[in-house]
């Protein structure tokens, strides 16, 4: 080879070069400038609220009993925590199952498991609205319950039940098959290996799935107003009716007269998505710690 010839793709080597460092840099750029953004988004909006909520927290919106000059948020409180325990005690458990029966013990290639995953995603893309209009015209109307947090409960257990299947379905297909050989090797049988060695090491991610399904059932509006209804009040039993604290805010906003307590409002709802996470995932470090040890 000539030595023009060498020169000629020595060139061509440094130009291909030059021009993959350049699309490099400019995708590094692009994903940089994406994280600034969404940060920045992020910042904005937990600035916003709290420089419009702190200052409007009074005495008046934590009395035990709403009225018109304290729109007092505290029964909205009880009633967001109610909902969200009586949603995942009644979702969790459904979906964990149906994850464990879909990862575990359907065959794979199986049509009924294909039209579950299916109809699985389907529920997932749902608008709340749709949730809480066949809330109302089967819990509330159908079976008589009238506006209640049993009814609200339901209608979210309903909705968040895919986001819990398929976070736990991904956790456990995450567990090396290792766990299970060496289970499976030691003499236990298949239940004894999924609940003992599988499930506990899918934890953190299971987990997860219900720190969303939290954040999803806190910040839920739509479905509530048309099943537990929009009253500021807790009820005596979970067939009363009763408004969260984001249906509590959304009421304040509408109305236009409490604008400043729908600001302290969206301050004390953040404040509860954050402490509910902040507990969540204490409680998964913990378990994931435990499992450890177990293991060591």
């Amino acid at each position: 080879m000539s030595q023009s010839e060498n020169k000629k793709n020595s060139n061509i080597t440094m130009s291909s070069g030059k021009a993959r460092n350049i699309e490099a840099a400019i995708l590094k750029g692009l994903v940089f400038l994406a994280t600034v953004v969404t940060f920045a988004v992020l910042l904005f909006l937990i600035a916003y609220i709290l420089v419009n909520g702190i200052p409007n927290l009074t005495p008046g919106l934590f009395a035990l009993t709403y009225n018109s000059e304290n729109a007092s948020m505290l029964p909205s409180i009880i009633n967001t925590i109610i909902m969200t325990l009586l949603s995942l005690v009644i979702a969790v458990p459904f979906g964990i199952f149906s994850a464990i029966y879909l990862v575990e013990y359907a065959k794979r290639g199986n049509k009924f498991v294909k039209i579950i995953r299916l109809t699985t995603e389907t529920l997932s893309g749902i608008p709340s609205i749709v949730y809480g209009l066949f809330g109302a015209l089967f819990f509330v109307t159908a079976l008589g319950w009238g506006y209640s947090i049993l009814a609200g409960a339901l209608t979210l257990a309903i909705m968040i039940l895919p986001l819990v299947m398929r976070t736990t379905e991904e956790a456990l297909k995450s567990v090396p098959d290792s766990y299970r050989e060496g289970s499976f090797g030691l003499g236990a049988g298949k239940l004894r290996t999924v609940f003992r060695v599988v499930l506990p090491s899918a934890i953190p991610g299971i987990l997860a799935g219900v720190i969303l399904s939290v954040g999803r059932i806190v910040g839920e509006t739509a479905a509530l107003i048309y099943t537990a209804g929009a009253i500021p009040q807790v009820p005596s039993s979970i067939m009363g009716s009763g408004a969260t604290l984001a249906v509590h805010m959304y009421n304040l906003s509408r109305e236009g007269l409490y604008m400043d307590q729908a600001y302290a409002v969206a301050f004390v709802l953040l404040l509860l998505v954050l402490g509910m996470n902040a507990l969540s995932s204490f409680v998964a470090k913990k378990l994931t710690k435990g499992q450890g040890q177990t293991n060591g």
